[in-house]
């Protein structure tokens, strides 16, 4: 299984990005989702995340309002949406993928460990 980022670079405060996530390697099914973000000198911290049949999603506190997660299962592929973007979201951000029950669809999952498997990561840095 793979998990691939693309859509980081370099912004200016107030300006947006998107990032976009697909997971392939696997026969077609839906995954719980999740971004989480790792700043300079910080701890890899949980940012959003999205249910495996998309109905359900939770954002952290500190980016509700600005950042926007959704999902195209067809695709196997979430997003991240960030408007109003800070100096304090610069941040490598990485998206990871959880093998769950089918029973468990609605399940939307924020702790990293609860993940199974991670992309690479791809730098998010916000200017100010």
């Amino acid at each position: 299984v793979q998990v691939v980022e693309s859509g980081g670079g370099l912004v200016q405060a107030g300006g947006s990005l998107s990032l976009s996530c697909v997971v392939s390697g696997r026969a077609v099914r839906s995954y719980p989702m999740g971004w989480f973000r790792q700043g300079p000198g910080k701890e890899r911290e949980f940012v959003a995340a999205i249910s495996a049949n998309g109905g359900n999603t939770n954002i952290t506190d500190s980016v509700n309002g600005r950042f926007t997660i959704s999902g195209d299962n067809a695709k196997n592929s979430v997003y991240l949406r960030m408007n109003s973007l800070k100096p304090e979201d610069t941040a490598v951000y990485y998206c990871a993928a959880a093998l769950i029950s089918p029973n468990l669809q609605s399940l939307v999952l924020v702790k990293s460990q609860e993940y199974d498997y991670w992309g690479q990561g791809t730098q998010v840095t916000v200017s100010s």
